[in-house]
C-alpha cells in the first residue's frame, strides 16, 4: 500500500517514500516558502513552553549519559 500525504503548502498529493525528495512537501518551491513563512515569523508554535519544574543536576547527568549511550559522534575510534 502507498502512503499519500497532503503537502503542506499547496495540498497536492506526495508519495512518502524515500525517493520523494522534498517530502512532505511535494518541491523545492513549497518546501522554501515554507521555511520562508517560518523565518518571517509568519509561522510559529501556538502556546509557549512552560517549565513546571526546575532541571536538577541529577536529571542533566541522567540525560547526558543516555545522550553518550545512544550517540556513536563522540566515540573514539579504534
Amino acid at each position: 500500500m502507498t502512503l499519500k500525504v497532503p503537502c503542506p503548502q499547496c495540498q497536492k498529493a506526495v508519495v512518502w517514500q524515500a525517493s520523494s525528495e522534498f517530502r512532505p512537501f511535494c518541491s523545492e518551491r513549497c518546501k522554501l516558502l515554507d521555511l520562508g513563512e517560518w523565518a518571517d515569523e509568519s509561522n510559529k508554535i501556538s502556546q509557549p513552553i512552560h517549565a513546571d519544574s526546575a532541571i536538577s543536576e541529577e536529571m542533566l547527568d541522567a540525560m547526558e549519559d543516555e545522550f553518550l549511550q545512544n550517540n556513536n559522534f563522540f566515540v573514539e575510534p579504534e
